[in-house]
């Protein structure tokens, strides 16, 4: 055991192998979707370490779920019940392909809560607290565990979907609310506002959770959203809604998350190869969730771009795998820009250090011998000189990249505002002609 009575990496270990024979009886014959991919090979019986279950163990793909649920519909066979006992619906966002519709029964649902009590305990949620909720509340599965979570907790939660950015302010003042759960991009839209209120700054919010993209674990997007919320800390966490609540931040290192084991098995693996990163290098995050089982992912790769930590010790105590700067991007983001490797969360961490910068849109222009950037920029109301604004994000951009990316200023109020995932790169097909 580690200091402060947690498990060590071989305790966890041994938990996980446990965990996967229990689930792996349980999927054989009665899930047909992993019964027909293990083919004769009955990892239940025959698995005896997770070096075997590595090497024997097949990748699970979202493009063979969506697959799946195209030539099973509606929902595929990745189900290890008769349809009639699951009690809930959820489906992904649909910002990388063709959506998946997900099920889960009520006791699948159940292992997600606590996932998110998890969550909100390392964040140092109390049942005193009151949590809002500034959610849309729609088919994806968002923050509705996280919201349960916060009931199971003991805390006065409020839902705040279907209300404008001003009633959610003052719902969060009236109430006294102390959490505010959301995604990042809208903690700084929902900062904005405040700010533009010309009311009394500091509110009662002492921390701030969120999910649904990679800017929590940004520097200057944490930054930014920190002095938007005075006296608020950021606190970051990941999942996915066809894997669940995966992670947490750390509560004695900012920007690091800490998968939750032993409810997952996670790996670091090179996206091109499939082989295992060595400690503090980058890789695609590749998890097993180990408590979900009516609706189960075995090594599905999540496509999420990490850099796991040198240490398996942490300084809080903890063995789980920890992922510095959380989540880094998706693997398939990555943009080459006439020869150098972009990530659009490189491109956010220059932008959010400038308070002048309201909102921004990368254009990724396609159709010639090489792609080429552009950054449309739109400056808050009270920038006097947007010429001096697009020329200090040009210097920025090109000291931090070696690249000259040409930046376009747009009228206030221009570019859209985005209360779930943002979608600020777009592609543009240029002709030849």
């Amino acid at each position: 055991m580690t200091q402060r009575g947690r498990p060590d990496r071989a305790a966890l270990q041994a938990i996980q192998l446990d965990r996967l024979r229990a689930m792996a009886a349980t999927l054989r014959g009665g899930n047909r979707f992993y019964t027909q991919k293990w083919g004769d090979w009955d990892p239940s019986r025959e698995l005896e370490s997770l070096e075997q279950f590595f090497q024997r163990v097949p990748f699970t793909l979202k493009s063979e779920l969506v697959e799946d649920q195209r030539l099973h519909p509606p929902y595929g066979t990745n189900l290890t019940y008769p349809v009639e006992e699951y009690v809930r619906f959820s489906q992904t966002s649909g910002t990388t392909g063709v959506p998946l519709r997900w099920l889960d029964t009520a006791e699948s649902w159940g292992w997600m809560v606590e996932n998110w009590v998890q969550v909100m305990r390392a964040a140092g949620v109390r049942p005193a607290d009151r949590i809002f909720f500034a959610f849309s509340f729609g088919p994806f599965l968002g923050f509705w565990t996280a919201f349960e979570a916060g009931l199971k907790l003991g805390a006065l939660c409020l839902p705040g979907g279907g209300m404008s950015s001003t009633a959610r302010l003052q719902t969060i003042r009236q109430n006294d609310v102390t959490v505010l759960c959301c995604t990042p991009t809208y903690a700084v839209r929902l900062g904005e506002v405040l700010w533009e209120s010309g009311e009394p700054l500091r509110t009662p919010v002492r921390a701030i959770i969120a999910a649904g993209e990679p800017g929590a674990g940004v520097p200057s997007t944490r930054a930014r959203i920190e002095r938007l919320w005075p006296g608020a800390r950021l606190w970051d966490h990941h999942g996915m809604t066809e894997i669940g609540p995966a992670s947490y931040e750390c509560p004695e290192r900012r920007a690091v998350l800490h998968v939750l084991e032993p409810e997952f098995l996670p790996e670091v693996l090179d996206p091109a190869t499939g082989r295992a990163v060595g400690p503090g290098e980058r890789g695609e995050l590749v998890l097993t969730n180990l408590g979900r089982v009516a609706s189960p992912l075995v090594r599905y790769r999540t496509g999420d771009l990490v850099q796991q930590a040198a240490s398996e010790t942490c300084a809080c105590g903890s063995a789980e795998l920890a992922l510095e700067g959380g989540i880094i991007g998706r693997v398939d983001d990555m943009v080459l820009v006439r020869g150098v490797n972009l990530y659009p969360s490189a491109v956010e961490d220059v932008l959010r250090r400038f308070d002048a910068v309201a909102e921004y849109r990368a254009e990724v222009h396609t159709g010639g011998a090489m792609s080429e950037l552009k950054i449309c920029v739109e400056p808050v109301a009270s920038c006097g000189d947007t010429a001096a604004l697009a020329g200090e994000v040009t210097d920025a951009l090109r000291a931090a990249f070696n690249l000259r990316v040409p930046v376009r200023v747009e009228p206030p109020g221009s570019l859209p505002r985005f209360e779930a995932k943002a979608k600020r790169w777009v592609r543009v097909e240029e002709s030849d002609d």
